[in-house]
């Protein structure tokens, strides 16, 4: 069996990559550097390094990269699977390889199932790569893919943080991994170690994003404000920490209320989501996990979404809001969307501008989050 994932990043080789390994796909990864590529291609192989409380290395072998920039479409049609780790907003960017690869496979009568799920950290991504694809095909294309290949949405959570050894393609990962896979959406059988098949993935997606995503990103922003280096550092300080769970409950309420989670298993879930959080073998820098905060911010993502639903169902919202504030402070030069976050502050004004970010509308909400916006100023001053 034959996987193809574009990406050959961290997340990439440490976590997709690594697992369809294990479950003896024959491994490609496709990626635009030129250095990974090569790397790949020269070592053949990579350690997994597996970070928690008890270690372990997890070596991976037999592996090959391509140009992701070259056509390959000769080696996407025969792919068993094809699965990206690139972002959510580069999944434009690959559809034309894909699309030629799907081409490719109808032209020469290749009819065994080929199977997409793209695994970013975002809501029915796979849906966003089908559209961009299936833009690009002729009608008779669309008729051959609609039969032989399988668009599958996902949700996918590993902690992987950018830390990499002198070799360059050696990768830490926590322990803890999930990955849930939409089981209608599949065209024929497969077989992932370590794969949850589900029915409602809706459920499992929103529970991710509404939890660790949630938490995450509150955490990252907090701990920006107060000068934290990395999530460790920042869950270990008792005020973050307090308005972190918090947060996390008020989400986890209206997450309950509207799939029927049950209470305490799912504070249990969030205990768990914490602990993981105060991994200290984990370096995982808050600009890392709050960088493009304007997509962050959006109303489908992890800070309104979770906030609206709670909203909705006239839970409390309070440590949620402090959140959406906090995120509003995140300043780093180095990330683009930060700096249009705080340009456009600047020039439209906080209220506009949140308006504008997070599509919310009333007026109480907007109320509260420049309140807590200004109160975050005041504390950290």
């Amino acid at each position: 069996m034959l996987a193809v994932q574009f990406g050959a990043g961290n997340i990439g080789r440490g976590f997709v990559g690594a697992l369809l390994r294990q479950s003896n796909y024959d491994v490609i990864f496709a990626d635009v550097v030129d250095d990974i590529v090569d790397a790949i291609n020269n070592q053949k192989q990579f350690t997994v390094h597996i970070t928690d409380v008890k270690s372990e290395d997890i070596f991976i072998d037999n592996v090959s990269a391509i140009d992701s920039k070259k056509d390959i479409s000769n080696v996407l049609k025969d792919a068993d699977l094809i699965t990206t780790a690139v972002g959510v907003n580069i999944l434009p960017k690959i559809a034309p390889a894909i699309a030629k690869g799907i081409s490719a496979k109808h032209l020469d009568e290749i009819e065994k199932p080929l199977n997409i799920i793209a695994c970013e950290n975002a809501v029915l991504a796979t849906d966003k790569l089908k559209n961009a694809v299936y833009d690009l095909l002729s009608d008779d294309d669309k008729k051959f893919a609609d039969k032989h290949v399988g668009f599958a949405n996902c949700s996918v959570d590993r902690i992987v943080p950018p830390v990499c050894d002198a070799q360059g393609l050696n990768v830490c990962v926590e322990r803890y991994y999930e990955w849930n896979v939409c089981k209608h959406e599949l065209v024929g059988d497969v077989d992932i170690e370590g794969v949850n098949f589900v029915d409602n993935l809706e459920a499992y997606v929103e529970r991710k994003l509404f939890t660790l995503n949630t938490g995450h990103a509150i955490c990252a922003y907090l701990g920006f404000i107060n000068d934290k280096a990395t999530i460790e550092e920042s869950i270990n300080d008792e005020n973050i920490y307090k308005i972190v769970k918090s947060a996390m409950i008020e989400s986890g309420s209206g997450l309950c209320k509207k799939h029927g989670f049950d209470e305490d298993a799912h504070k249990e879930y969030i205990d768990k989501i914490i602990k993981r959080f105060k991994n200290p073998h984990l370096k995982d820098y808050v600009t890392r996990v709050g960088r493009e905060p304007l997509r962050k911010l959006s109303i489908e993502d992890r800070l309104v979404k979770p906030m609206l639903t709670a909203y909705e169902f006239e839970l409390p919202v309070d440590n949620l809001l402090v959140g959406i504030a906090a995120a509003l402070h995140f300043n780093n030069p180095e990330d683009a969307e930060s700096v249009l976050m705080q340009e456009k502050i600047a020039k439209y004004g906080l209220r506009d501008a949140v308006a504008d970010f997070t599509s919310i509308a009333d007026k109480e909400l907007l109320d509260r989050i420049e309140e807590n916006y200004y109160k975050l100023i005041e504390n950290n001053g």
